[in-house]
């Protein structure tokens, strides 16, 4: 184990991990920042998505020494009060069903929306290919993304 020092959600932490432990586990099990979800474990479902530097990478994939020094931003962090454009559609736009995928969606979709403040439907498709929501409701969505687009 070695003492790994990380800014998550613009904080400064430290933790004590083995160099390889995937980034979700440090963040859910020692964070205790549970928002971020662990769906199969190999980076093909996009339940884990956090930002990296800004970047919306799977947490199952990185090893936690590979994220010292650098930016890492949660569900939480993304708007601790739940008012980030994004949050507010899906609620509007009654995204959840079950609820699981949903941070990761949101995420995923933050870093679209922080480059192309008004992608098309077929951007927002592409861009979210690979979130996988076992409730199918990709139609609201999309919805979601493109209100929060014209709301942000």
């Amino acid at each position: 184990m070695v003492a790994i020092a990380l800014t998550i959600n613009g904080k400064a932490a430290s933790v004590e991990a083995e160099p390889d432990t995937p980034l979700l586990w440090v963040v859910r099990e020692h964070l205790k920042l549970t928002g971020t979800k662990f769906g199969c474990g190999s980076g093909l479902c996009g339940a884990c998505t956090v930002h990296i530097d800004g970047k919306a990478m799977r947490s199952c994939q990185i090893a936690v020494s590979k994220v010292a020094g650098k930016k890492i931003t949660t569900i939480e962090g993304l708007s601790p009060t739940g008012t980030h454009a994004l949050q507010k559609a899906w609620i509007a736009e009654q995204v959840p069903q079950c609820g699981y995928c949903q941070s990761g969606q949101i995420m995923q979709a933050a870093t679209l929306l922080s480059t192309n403040k008004k992608p098309t439907r077929e951007q927002i498709v592409a861009h979210m290919d690979g979130n996988i929501c076992r409730c199918g409701t990709y139609p609201r969505i999309v919805r979601a993304i493109q209100r929060a687009a014209r709301e942000a």
